[in-house]
């Protein structure tokens, strides 16, 4: 009797773990779901989706002024569509959710505000990071001007 009552109990803990693996088998550790397949990013609602990596072209580093963006934030920035479309690694965490905001466009520098907006009624968060390339259409291609990188975090309503 006790041995039918450990395998019962065995198997209940087996199935209780396959069926939660089965709920979380594409988030990973740490990780978040993907949104419903109907519904689009709002990342990629507001601008042009990043392209494969061969259709970038990188902006060099001395071109890059990072200098306000706390240590550790990425400072890769690439431009795409004959450099009509900047595209910056941004950084996001938990419930957050990074926007690039073009702030000046001269002719001599490009001004890209990184946003994490996390909602306001979000309740309990994961603890990870995530790296998403996010996008700012330009009025003119880059070309030869620098980018100048800052970062703020802000909270908003929830949906």
């Amino acid at each position: 009797m006790r041995r039918l009552r450990i395998l019962v109990g065995a198997a209940a803990v087996l199935f209780a773990l396959t069926a939660c693996g089965e709920q979380q088998s594409d988030v990973g550790f740490g990780g978040q779901p993907p949104p419903p397949a109907t519904q689009e990013s709002s990342r990629g609602d507001e601008a042009p989706k990043p392209v494969p990596e061969k259709e970038r072209t990188e902006v060099p580093a001395a071109r890059v002024d990072g200098s306000a963006l706390p240590e550790g934030y990425p400072r890769e920035v690439w431009t795409q569509n004959g450099g009509s479309v900047l595209v910056v690694t941004g950084q996001e965490g938990g419930c957050g959710e990074v926007r690039a905001r073009l702030t000046e466009q001269t002719e001599r520098r490009v001004g890209v505000e990184l946003v994490e907006e996390t909602p306001r009624d979000a309740g309990p968060c994961t603890m990870d990071l995530r790296y998403p390339p996010v996008t700012a259409p330009l009025d003119s291609p880059l070309g030869e001007r620098e980018v100048v990188l800052t970062q703020r975090e802000a909270t908003v309503a929830g949906e």
